[in-house]
C-alpha cells in the first residue's frame, strides 16, 4: 500500500508541478485583470479566470492573450526525490533493477511505456554512478539520471 501511494504521490506531484509563467509572464485574461497586483490571493484569482474560461490555453495555442510559448518552463519547486522515504525506495529498486517506486520515476520523468524495462535496466546498470555513495542528495541522483539519460540513445529524447 505504502508503495502505491508512492506512485500516486510522484504522479499528482508531477502533473501538479507548477513551471514558471506558463504561457508567458502576461498570459491570459486573469494576468490582464491584476496586472501590476501581488500576493497569494491575487496570484490564485488569476489563475482561476485563466483556467475557468480556458483563454490562457487559447492564448497559448493561438499566439494572443499575452501568451508565448518559446520560452522554456522552469520549477523552483523541490526534487520528488526529496520527499521523506522516496530516495530510499527509488535507490533499493534501481539495484535491484525493478519496483514501484523506479516506475514511479520513468511515469514522472515521462518515459513511455514501451521503454521502462529499457529505463529500469539502464538504471540498474548505472546504479553505482548514480548513488556514489550513501549520503548523496536528491538533487545529486536526479542529475546523475539525467546525465545517464543524455549518454543513452534511447532515452535520450525524454531529458
Amino acid at each position: 500500500m505504502k508503495k502505491v501511494l508512492l506512485a500516486a504521490a510522484l504522479l499528482g506531484a508531477s502533473v501538479s508541478a507548477q513551471a514558471v509563467a506558463p504561457g508567458g509572464p502576461g498570459c491570459g485574461w486573469g494576468n490582464l485583470i491584476f496586472e501590476g497586483k501581488s500576493g497569494m490571493p491575487v496570484h490564485l484569482l488569476a489563475t482561476i479566470v485563466n483556467g475557468t474560461s480556458g483563454n490562457a490555453t487559447f492564448g497559448m495555442t493561438s499566439g494572443t492573450n499575452g501568451c508565448d510559448t518559446n520560452g522554456a518552463l522552469t520549477y523552483s519547486g523541490e526534487s520528488l526525490l526529496s520527499m521523506n522515504g522516496v530516495l530510499e525506495e527509488v535507490a533499493q529498486d534501481m539495484a535491484t533493477g525493478e519496483g514501484e517506486a523506479l516506475t514511479a520515476l520513468s511515469v514522472s520523468i515521462g518515459v513511455s511505456g514501451d521503454d521502462r524495462a529499457y529505463f529500469n535496466s539502464v538504471m540498474h546498470e548505472n546504479f553505482a554512478s548514480i548513488f556514489p555513495r550513501q549520503d548523496v542528495s536528491a538533487g545529486e541522483v536526479m542529475q546523475q539520471i539525467t546525465a545517464v539519460m543524455q549518454n543513452d540513445q534511447k532515452l535520450a529524447k525524454y531529458v
